[in-house]
């Protein structure tokens, strides 16, 4: 189905605010506006990465976020407790910091809204470890594989430390390397099975 033809029928008529924000990206039915967006980028839920189109990447990422709720959903994890979304919710608005207002005004994003990215995000946390685990120490071979791939990462004062002195180091970062691929070949298989579209690109 077209894209344009897809996405209109989340079109309403209705106020000028409104009309300012458009949709992105839908996952299934479930549309991703501009405006989720700038929120999810100023309460750092997504980070694109420097030289990255900010809004394309962090849609990307957005879309990935949707698909793991509908994975949670699936699968319905016993809800994070009070006092867990109360320290998200202090986090995210932290990330904020003194932008926080401005997002308020130009987003229309409430308490109500920021407590439920906060539970989604704990949800999300929960269902990622439960599903995938911690990252295991890799081995030493895995280990100096890697620290081969990214000896930038083990430098200091521009001199790379030598593999024996950062051995450890080289196997946390291997192993969460390694869950980080399987994650993101997990989040590939969702998305091939998904309906998503996304927009044609429009003024950020």
């Amino acid at each position: 189905m077209a894209v344009v033809a897809l996405l209109a029928g989340w079109l309403t008529v209705g106020d000028a605010q409104q009309l300012l924000d458009r949709i992105v990206a839908a996952v299934g039915r479930q549309p991703i506006m501009l405006s989720d967006v700038r929120i999810a980028m100023a309460l750092g839920l997504v980070t694109p990465a420097p030289g990255d189109n900010a809004v394309a990447a962090a849609t990307e990422q957005l879309i990935d976020r949707q698909l793991m709720l509908m994975e949670v959903a699936r699968f319905q994890p016993p809800p994070p407790d009070v006092a867990a979304i109360k320290t998200e919710m202090a986090s995210l608005n932290a990330r904020a910091g003194a932008g926080l207002p401005a997002l308020i005004e130009s987003t229309g994003l409430t308490d109500a809204r920021l407590e439920r990215l906060a539970r989604e995000t704990l949800l999300i946390q929960a269902y990622l470890a439960q599903r995938f685990g911690a990252a295991v120490l890799a081995s030493e071979s895995d280990a100096r594989e890697y620290y081969d791939a990214h000896r930038d990462e083990f430098a200091r004062d521009g001199v790379v430390r030598p593999f024996e002195e950062v051995e450890q180091l080289a196997r946390e970062r291997a192993a969460a390397a390694r869950r980080r691929a399987t994650i993101t070949a997990w989040l590939t298989a969702l998305r091939n099975r998904a309906d998503v579209t996304i927009a044609a690109p429009g003024p950020g």
